[in-house]
């Protein structure tokens, strides 16, 4: 009986400190959000800009054959 009372007990206080964690993570203000954005927006320019580059490289290789 005093085995299980502690088991209970344990996980009783496990919860607790697992609710108590969780409540504690900030929500993203509205800098970081826009620093996602900003991150967004710079890798899909950088992808764009490669693509431009392997178009580039194709049409050069394509004039010396």
């Amino acid at each position: 009986m005093i085995k299980s009372g502690k088991t209970l007990s344990a996980a009783v206080m496990m919860a607790a400190l697992f609710v108590a964690l969780s409540g504690c993570q900030k929500k993203e203000g509205p800098v970081e959000q826009a620093g996602k954005q900003v991150d967004q927006a710079t890798e899909k320019v950088g992808q764009q800009i490669e693509k431009a580059g392997n178009k580039i490289q194709d049409t050069a290789q394509g004039d010396k054959k």
